[in-house]
């Protein structure tokens, strides 16, 4: 077995010499870079970071060289996340090209598309968002009905896509679209790569209950498509699909981790916001909450490195279906805790009487509700552990439509 001590002090030893002390402290959503055309440095030090880990090949460390990665086997990708954590270290390029589309493309992508778009994601030149859900066709992803019409040269793709994250901040977009409306949903469908300033594109931003605006309704009409730009196989999308969806609901599982927000934590709360008698804190039923919330996430981060150590290994373990569903519902339980442990002053959501960890406690809570449902609602989530894992019988009607 690998020694992996000498990278560990290699690893540790280079962030602290390259890693600025400004981003060692908690981020917030406008210090975060998201790259793209039209992305900026929130500072100098900022650029500085994200250029150094750039240049080691660390905002994909894990991803091949040849692609501009680092080329960082599993173990050492996750010292390497280990280690920044340690040191607070902020996350240099957030992007969905990385987290979701930049693994399926390793996977499905032509060298071609590979050559085109890798390099581009991992040095933050363009910005995705992900083309999934329509208004018919959520947790039914397969009814979806946004169309590619095969025009010889290209395509032509007509229709809407809903809940997608910061598209009108966005460059392109990895888009599910039915190309042969003839055949059973799921074979019908192709996976797309779109270019945001093509035209016929338009986005609409929508309001989300948290006061945020983090999601858009974006439209294609008569928007013509390069057949270069398809993923995978004519028709055969669906598995290009699913291929990303464990990425993102990877990603979904481990929500929080880098929160911007400023949170408090569940046991300093408890100690802030509630009387304590003997040591001990008065209300038993909040008690007994906090006591089964700490067991639970200690039980998730033991899952989370059984998930790991299988991924490293090179098993396909099933234990990855599980930990979107069981991180979301952990996140928003937390959020519900949380407000009962502040009472009255966990209805803060501006002005004055509240600090800031209050309020964005408060809209944490809102925007949890949210995380149970994107990259599949966890009821859909029960289903497919149901089916998949525990390969429990379906009903007949479920049975048929599958």
């Amino acid at each position: 077995m690998e020694d992996l001590q000498p990278f560990r002090e290699e690893t540790r030893q280079w962030l602290e010499a390259h890693c600025p002390a400004s981003q060692r402290l908690p981020n917030t959503p406008e210090e975060q870079y998201w790259g793209g055309r039209r992305g900026s440095f929130a500072s100098e030090d900022a650029q500085l970071w994200f250029e150094r880990m750039r240049e080691r090949g660390w905002t994909a460390p894990e991803w091949p060289t040849a692609y501009g990665g680092g080329g960082l086997t599993a173990q050492q990708g996750q010292i390497l996340k280990e280690e920044m954590k340690r040191i607070k270290a902020r996350t240099p390029l957030y992007s969905l090209g990385l987290w979701m589309l930049g693994p399926a493309l390793l996977e499905y992508g032509s060298e071609e598309q590979k050559q085109q778009h890798l390099r581009a994601i991992v040095n933050g030149e363009l910005r995705w968002c992900q083309g999934y859900s329509e208004p018919a066709a959520g947790s039914d992803l397969a009814s979806l009905q946004t169309r590619a019409d095969d025009q010889g040269d290209h395509f032509l793709v007509n229709g809407s896509k809903i809940w997608t994250t910061a598209a009108d901040r966005s460059d392109w977009i990895f888009c599910l679209v039915r190309t042969d409306p003839t055949v059973k949903k799921q074979q019908g469908i192709s996976f797309l790569l779109i270019d945001m300033a093509t035209e016929g594109v338009s986005t609409t931003p929508i309001e989300l209950i948290s006061g945020e605006s983090e999601f858009c309704q974006t439209f294609f009409d008569n928007v013509q498509v390069p057949k270069a730009n398809l993923i995978g196989e004519l028709n055969h999308g669906w598995s290009v699909a699913k291929a990303l969806l464990v990425h993102e609901r990877k990603l979904m599982a481990e929500i929080g981790g880098d929160s911007p927000r400023q949170e408090v934590p569940p046991v300093e709360a408890a100690h802030r916001y509630l009387d304590f008698i003997d040591g001990r804190i008065a209300d038993s039923e909040l008690r007994s909450s906090l006591v089964t919330y700490e067991m639970r996430m200690h039980a998730i981060g033991l899952t989370h490195i059984r998930s790991f150590e299988e991924r490293a290994a090179g098993t396909k373990g099933s234990v990855g279906l599980a930990m979107k569903y069981l991180g979301t519902e952990a996140v928003k339980d937390k959020n519900e805790l949380l407000l009962a442990i502040m009472g009255s002053q966990g209805l803060g959501w501006e002005g004055p009487g509240f600090t800031p960890e209050e309020r964005d406690t408060t809209r944490a809570w809102a925007m949890s509700k949210a995380m149970t449902i994107a990259g599949g609602s966890s009821e859909v989530q029960l289903n497919v552990i149901a089916k998949t894992v525990l390969q429990l019988p379906q009903a007949p009607q479920a049975a048929t439509e599958s």
